[in-house]
């Protein structure tokens, strides 16, 4: 798919939902990403693994426009991320991202917290907003807990309200930066099973993980980093089956 001239193109389901194409990302002297290209079409569920420092969360992270990239591009529903003119609170609507920091308004509840982008960044009515944040709630299994805040929650339970959160602007694609790894191993199975629960539903989601048990249940395609290129990538079976490269193999045996 060809970078579009302006900042909106076209875009139809039988194209990919994103288009990264011969992506570098540079902090100063240091190439993080080095020509790295792949596609995601509409709901799917790709996941991203790789040992730590090789790109995985400075790629996602370009995606939405939270780092400028030096080279490549990346489309996303015919938006030219890299573009100059690039409206960013279009692009944000479209692409929700949840962090490994929960980042949650501490003084406000669990309601407030996923009804304060609609209100204040949509403008959308407080009533409708309201309607739909008790319904997120319920969809991430966190119901009786509208009133809490979040000094009042475990990690887990504030991780499902940051989903709520993002689910609340209504995303194409949903993006999740190790979300689990700053979490006890009780409450990891929660969200992963919120996430898991948004793939079956049919909502295009990219997440970098360390979850193998997770990105081989519920992952269309794997993708492999390491120093900044992607080394080997294909669905789970043959990913974790059949891996090709010595790299691949030797990660996979440390974390298997």
């Amino acid at each position: 798919m060809n970078a579009p001239t302006n900042t909106q193109a076209a875009w139809t389901p039988d194209q990919p939902m994103i288009a990264i194409k011969d992506l570098h990302k540079s902090f100063g002297d240091l190439e993080v990403l080095k020509g790295v290209s792949f596609d995601v079409m509409k709901g799917e569920v790709v996941c991203v693994i790789g040992p730590s420092g090789s790109g995985k969360s400075t790629l996602i992270r370009c995606i939405n426009a939270l780092n400028d990239i030096q080279g490549g591009s990346i489309v996303v529903e015919g938006i030219e991320v890299n573009d100059p003119n690039l409206d960013k609170l279009e692009l944000r609507k479209k692409v929700g991202m949840v962090f490994q920091q929960y980042n949650l308004f501490p003084h406000k509840t669990a309601l407030e917290n996923v009804m304060m982008a609609p209100i204040h960044v949509l403008k959308q009515p407080e009533d409708e907003v309201r309607e739909r944040a008790y319904k997120l709630i319920r969809k991430v299994r966190l119901e009786g807990k509208e009133d809490s805040y979040p000094g009042e929650l475990s990690g887990g339970q504030q991780q499902r309200v940051a989903i709520a959160r993002s689910l609340a602007m209504n995303p194409d694609v949903m993006l999740f930066d190790e979300v689990t790894s700053a979490l006890d191993p009780e409450t990891v199975k929660e969200v992963l099973v919120t996430i898991q629960d948004l793939a079956e539903e049919g909502m295009t989601c990219i997440l970098v993980t360390h979850e193998m048990g997770f990105a081989r249940e519920v992952a269309n395609h794997i993708y492999f980093t390491d120093r900044g290129v992607i080394v080997e990538h294909g669905p789970p079976a043959s990913f974790f089956d059949q891996a090709k490269d010595p790299r691949t193999r030797e990660f996979l045996s440390q974390i298997l």
